[in-house]
């Protein structure tokens, strides 16, 4: 794997026209590290081009149906999630293992022509939403989030420490629900509502329901050891 690359990201970097990579399986989250493994010829030109332009990328869920026409242009959700590659290693076989860092949700608007191997799609960057009435409630909901959580992870020393220091109390409401979303053993359909969901207050009342469910359901999280999860193949 290559080292890190310049991670940092203006809104005015994006132009509204993003390459889109739709999954199956996967929601990425904004604030989290997504291993991939690229092997289509469609989405290693993708890649090819996001390497050699900005690196941005939207990922997107297929929705439900997708298995009857995979190789066209089945229908993603509306809300996806852009990321940066932070760094790429190519294999012999042509193949490329990456990491993506989740910047921010899209709203994708509408598909473009298919001119390129892969797709692409217009789309708006959608900020995060804290009223002045949801502002108050922060501290108490980082607080039940963290602690929730934290109670009902695995009791292992090693685990506890790495996510003390991941959810640090430094840490945003926005930036903590995002992170929870994207680790919890909740369905895909589920983590695409999280995603969707724009009011922080509401995604952070969703996911302790989520996780209080979990809680009468079991006795712990089950949660890798570590918090970055295995490579994605396309």
């Amino acid at each position: 794997m290559s080292t890190f690359e310049d991670l940092s990201f203006s809104p005015a970097e994006f132009a509204g026209i993003t390459r889109l990579f739709p999954l199956p399986n996967l929601v990425l989250f904004p604030h989290v590290m997504q291993p991939l493994h690229v092997f289509e010829p469609r989405y290693r030109s993708l890649l090819e081009e996001a390497l050699a332009t900005d690196r941005l990328i939207t990922m997107g869920l297929l929705q439900p149906g997708w298995e009857t026409q995979y190789e066209g242009r089945p229908p993603v959700f509306p809300i996806g999630c852009l990321g940066k590659i932070a760094a790429c290693h190519r294999l012999e076989d042509g193949s490329s293992n990456l990491l993506l860092y989740g910047l921010c949700r899209v709203r994708v608007l509408r598909e473009l022509p298919p001119k390129k191997l892969y797709r692409e799609v217009q789309a708006e960057l959608c900020e995060d939403v804290l009223t002045a009435e949801d502002v108050a409630c922060v501290p108490v909901l980082q607080r039940k989030l963290r602690e929730t959580f934290l109670r009902l992870l695995p009791h292992l020393p090693e685990a506890r420490q790495q996510w003390d220091q991941v959810l640090g109390s430094d840490i945003s409401l926005a930036a903590l629900t995002d992170i929870i979303s994207y680790v919890l053993d909740i369905s895909l359909c589920e983590k695409e509502r999280l995603l969707a969901e724009l009011n922080v207050r509401r995604r952070a009342e969703m996911l302790l329901e989520h996780l209080s469910a979990i809680a009468s359901a079991t006795q712990c999280v089950c949660l890798p050891r570590d918090f970055l999860p295995q490579f994605s193949a396309n």
